[in-house]
């Protein structure tokens, strides 16, 4: 688990800050502030409009008396996304948008749905450890 936060909160950033330097060189430093701005703004507006049509759904299928577990994944999916197109950077942005596209999105709720029925076919529940590393 401490591997995936050290990447996460230190390899990730410098990876993209560097991404960020080298195009700002090469298109300039408004030009690179304007695109990560625009994804910033374009990502939190579809975030939001994926979310609550996702929550309509989910409130859909409770009102006919389903459980609506693929809804679920797919909100957090989309609640994930945001966040990654809030965070300045080009890699961050750009999978923030394959996690609202939804033919990609369906691919990460494959692979979540996998882990966690991995977990639970392993050890019969979920905590807070069952994403640890092995």
């Amino acid at each position: 688990m401490f591997f995936y936060l050290l990447i996460l909160f230190t390899v990730i950033p410098v990876i993209e800050l560097a991404f960020l330097i080298k195009i700002g060189q090469n298109i300039g430093l408004n030009n690179t502030i304007s695109i990560v701005i625009i994804t910033g703004i374009t990502g939190a507006y579809l975030a939001r409009s994926q979310g609550f049509k996702a929550i309509r759904r989910i409130e859909s299928q409770v009102n006919q008396g389903n459980l609506p577990a693929d809804e679920l994944f797919n909100g957090v999916i989309i609640l994930c996304s945001g966040l990654l197109l809030l965070t300045p950077g080009f890699i961050t942005d750009s999978l923030g948008f394959l996690g609202l596209i939804p033919a990609s999105r369906n691919f990460f709720k494959k692979i979540l749905k996998k882990k966690i029925n991995d977990i639970v076919n392993r050890k019969g529940a979920i905590n807070i450890t069952s994403f640890k590393s092995k």
